[in-house]
């Protein structure tokens, strides 16, 4: 049977295919298994357009092999997107990574709908066109990346429905706030009209009644917000739904947005998103770290200290300090510095660094080595009571990218990657790979984006020998989950016409 799913994977398979051991699941259907029982949210499964069978799904666990997996031959992505995946080298029994591209389609939401999870598509082709990608992180399980795939697009679509009016309507300015059925409330208030809150009732609909703003509000502030807390809501929803199903561990979040010829590019966590524009590398995202975000953990620290039991320190020390130091000098930093200065040694000062570690090794309370991402909402200090979702943050980064601003030729692409690429991958790397490749590629080729992300994707994680997956200059290769997005930004035009 092996050797037929080999034969049916060639079409999706690059690289090199040693023989090696067959990591077996039970009977060949992958899932999670709730440690209580529960069922899980959603199925374990790859994405969707990547039409994988049940033989293909069981093969593409191989962790001996590690099969990179790209569309089939008769699959389009939206904007004839490129796609590439591949499991990891052995750290976790499936990949948790996970991927989700749509073309969704925005509607007005009316009162009712506005208090709903989640709206049902209607199915009649109407509304203002959005098209997304993602990709998710999962760590300490698949569960939350799944779920995320799965419904942060729809949750999304159906914010920006609270908008669709001024959407449809760019240059009209945004309502203060809205009425209980979810028309425009305005009022002025030295006319007095509409006095009182939205709450009091739905007459208010005369739109040329404003207050008068002491802000401007911009319609790109607008779906930015949107976005934001379209992750946060997403982050709730994971929680509440943590007592009816087995939602495992968490993610890291990146996913971008076309929207009336803007890219909205959030990022929560350590994935990574680049432009890559006539060679020219233009950063799309910012890596969530203990180290990047150490101020933002220490105030939060240092504001509430019963978050860090008796056991940790919100200050940060060059090392670990022994107690033979007490009384001495030591250099430090805390949630106000940026530089370094000494200071005398307290018992205090004895307690484990909230931020422990360096570089790709630092981790919050010895634990996790991420920030920001949705989920990890039971995750603790090992062998202890002390809960570390206070210090991640769901709330992502928003970068824009306004497509309109530049003629965009065939090889300007987005690229977006889980940490897998990127541990052994700089931006410069990533920009000549993918350039010299389709450089000298068929530009007609439907799936030359494809080739494109599986070429990146191999160069990331390397050919296996003897010592492990190596690159061509012998450096390790990654052995984590690697996802790959390449996303021409010149398709933006055909899709708005």
């Amino acid at each position: 049977m092996i050797s037929k799913v080999k034969n049916a994977m060639s079409t999706l398979v690059g690289g090199m295919m040693p023989h090696g051991h067959h990591h077996q699941h039970g009977s060949g259907n992958v899932q999670n298994c709730g440690p209580d029982g529960l069922p899980p949210r959603f199925p374990y499964g790859r994405p969707d357009f990547l039409d994988l069978t049940q033989e293909l799904l069981q093969y593409s666990t191989e962790h001996a092999t590690r099969p990179v997996l790209t569309l089939k031959t008769d699959s389009r992505l939206p904007w004839r997107t490129g796609y590439a995946e591949v499991i990891n080298a052995g750290k976790s029994m499936l990949n948790e990574d996970q991927a989700c591209c749509e073309k969704l389609l925005i509607r007005k939401t009316s009162g009712k709908q506005r208090n709903s999870t989640m709206l049902e598509d209607n199915g009649d082709g109407t509304g203002i066109p959005m098209f997304y990608w993602g990709v998710f992180d999962g760590h300490a399980g698949s569960g939350a990346a799944i779920v995320a795939s799965k419904l942060l697009h729809r949750l999304i679509r159906d914010r920006l429905g609270d908008i669709a009016h001024l959407l449809e309507n760019p240059t009209a300015a945004p309502p203060i706030c809205l009425a209980k059925n979810g028309s425009p409330y305005q009022a002025d208030v030295k006319k007095g009209a509409g006095q009182g809150s939205a709450e009091d009732g739905d007459g208010v609909s005369d739109a040329t009644i404003r207050f008068h703003m002491e802000k401007t509000v911009s319609l790109e502030s607008l779906v930015m917000g949107v976005i934001e807390n379209a992750f946060k809501q997403m982050d709730e929803l994971i929680e509440k739904e943590k007592a009816s199903y087995a939602i495992s561990g968490g993610c890291c979040a990146l996913a971008a947005v076309h929207l009336m010829g803007k890219l909205y590019v959030a990022n929560a966590g350590d994935s990574r998103a680049i432009i890559i524009r006539n060679d020219e590398v233009i950063p799309m995202s910012n890596e969530f770290t203990p180290e990047s975000e150490r101020q933002r953990l220490q105030y939060l620290g240092f504001l509430r200290p019963e978050l860090l039991g008796n056991d940790f320190t919100h200050m940060e020390f060059p090392r670990r300090i022994q107690h033979k130091e007490l009384g001495k000098k030591m250099l430090f930093r805390d949630h106000t510095m940026t530089g370094w200065a000494y200071k005398t040694i307290v018992e205090d000062d004895l307690k484990f660094p909230l931020i422990y570690g360096e570089g790709k090794k630092a981790r919050v309370m010895a634990t996790i080595g991420v920030t920001r991402g949705l989920g990890d909402h039971d995750l603790k200090v090992f062998n202890s009571n002390i809960h570390i979702k206070p210090f991640l943050s769901c709330c992502p980064e928003v970068k824009v990218y306004d497509l309109s601003d530049y003629k965009h030729g065939p090889d300007d692409v987005l690229v977006m990657g889980t940490d897998g690429l990127w541990d052994v991958t700089t931006d410069r790397d990533a920009a000549d790979a993918v350039s010299g490749f389709l450089a000298c590629c068929d530009p007609t080729d439907p799936l030359r984006y494809t080739l494109a992300a599986q070429d990146l994707l191999m160069r990331s994680r390397g050919v296996l020998k003897e010592r492990g997956w190596r690159l061509p200059n012998d450096r390790l290769g990654s052995g984590d989950d690697i996802t790959v997005f390449v996303i021409p930004l010149a398709e933006h035009e055909v899709a708005e016409t």
